[in-house]
């Protein structure tokens, strides 16, 4: 991670930032840890400069009083999700000089993911993200028991007086990747995939399936929740299952374990549409299409709302298709220009409230 240097694998110090990376649930920091790491910063900025002889960089945000904290329930460097959302904090870090702390790399379950808000709160963080709606229940249960600190779920559907949620609206971004996969399979089979079922993913395969259905009612769609969104044996197998159930072109909204698919499409020849980041521009042989959902500007937008308005702003804030930057489908060079039309349409048909993409999803499952 450039501007960062690592001590003991563990601990992290970025000049005008502290940071712990990569704990799992078993080795959280103490309070006496974790003020003795932030306060020792004579010491830090030693091992900064040895670090630096040896081509690690270390780049200093402006000063501020507002210390921000990050929950990441998964791996920063996923490619995908949990990436884009450390990007997000990363920039709020930068331009807008605010100190961040973070905790990643545990399980998506309520009993980690409570203690970790938690231990942000109680540790000096003013500003609390949780990034991903795996976090609501953890989150509700953390902004009660600790009334003087601000939350904020990032792709969340929950709100108290001390926590809103920022929700990009990934689902008008799958539901057009709903029509493209009606209108370039070559079988009349598509599938979709992701793992833990969270709001955001439940809504995002139900756009994605309305999508392919209000496109080609004839398409047969293979939707499947696997239970996890990193294990890459798992997603390989589930995809090549769906591949010898007739899929050519299959979604994926996971995090890790989009390389299991990718993997896996790759020796079918069979075509991937992928989400959060563009991932036609990654891999143009395997993906032919990307559900762009920045997630990492609802944590931006947080901690700018926090720093302009001494708290973010109430309720639950929605960012969609009319805001292109952070939502929209891009395609690969050879998407045919029919194609492209027929997405244009519906995309400024959402955006102008003409049409509405479903959030529920009644259809069948695919087991494999």
């Amino acid at each position: 991670m450039s501007g960062s240097v690592s001590m003991c694998g563990t601990v992290f110090f970025v000049p005008g930032a502290f940071i712990v990376s990569s704990l799992s649930h078993s080795s959280l920091l103490s309070r006496r840890q974790w003020l003795a790491t932030s306060v020792a910063v004579p010491g830090l900025l030693a091992l900064t400069a040895c670090a630096s002889k040896a081509g690690v960089s270390a780049q200093t945000a402006p000063a501020s009083s507002l210390v921000v904290g990050g929950l990441f329930a998964g791996s920063r460097s996923d490619k995908g999700f949990m990436e884009a959302g450390w990007r997000g904090l990363e920039k709020a870090r930068e331009e807008l000089g605010v100190q961040t702390r973070f905790l990643d790399g545990m399980a998506p379950r309520k009993e980690l993911l409570l203690p970790a808000l938690n231990q942000l709160a109680e540790q000096g963080a003013q500003l609390v993200i949780a990034h991903g709606g795996q976090n609501n229940q953890a989150a509700v249960e953390a902004a009660a028991r600790n009334p003087k600190t601000q939350f904020v779920v990032t792709q969340g559907a929950v709100q108290a007086a001390n926590l809103s949620s920022y929700d990009v609206l990934q689902e008008e971004s799958a539901y057009l990747a709903g029509v493209l996969a009606a209108l370039t399979t070559k079988t009349g089979v598509v599938g979709h995939m992701s793992g833990i079922r969270v709001p955001p993913g439940l809504k995002g395969r139900a756009a994605y399936a309305a999508g392919v259905r209000d496109t080609d009612p004839k398409v047969k769609l293979l939707t499947n929740f696997s239970g996890d969104q990193d294990d890459n044996a798992l997603s390989y197998r589930i995809a090549k299952a769906q591949m010898a159930a007739g899929a050519d072109v299959i979604f994926t909204m996971l995090n890790s374990g989009r390389n299991g698919v990718t993997q896996a499409c790759r020796e079918a020849g069979t075509r991937q549409i992928g989400n959060v980041i563009d991932w036609t521009a990654v891999d143009s042989q395997v993906f032919v299409a990307s559900a762009w959902a920045d997630v990492g500007i609802g944590a931006f937008l947080a901690v700018k709302d926090m720093q302009q308005r001494g708290a973010p702003g109430p309720g639950i804030h929605k960012i969609g298709l009319s805001d292109p930057a952070a939502v929209r489908l891009t395609m690969g060079k050879d998407v045919a220009a029919s194609v492209r039309e027929r997405v244009a349409k519906t995309s400024a048909a959402i955006v102008a409230g003409s049409l509405k993409v479903p959030e529920n999803y009644a259809g069948p499952e695919f087991t494999a």
